[in-house]
């Protein structure tokens, strides 16, 4: 799966957790710049990237989730 196939799978993702239609993430998106982005979303995002993507994270992979970037780099070597 392409960089592009995660990302635009991941704003689909954020668009459900953050029940926000007209988000749009890129990247460099963290939760500096996105206020719904908190440690409880933080937790459904992880839920709903690993049903999305049939995957499991460990504790310590998700904790260095940052950036979206970040998170399309551990998706990408589970896949």
């Amino acid at each position: 799966m392409k960089t592009e196939e995660i990302l635009k799978t991941l704003n689909l993702i954020f668009i459900d957790v953050f029940n926000d239609k007209n988000i749009k993430i890129d990247k460099n998106s963290s939760a500096e710049n996105i206020n719904e982005w908190d440690s409880l979303n933080h937790i459904y995002l992880v839920v709903e990237i690993e049903e999305r993507f049939n995957l499991k994270f460990s504790a310590q992979e998700i904790q260095n989730w940052q950036t979206v970037k970040q998170i399309i780099k551990s998706i990408s070597n589970k896949i």
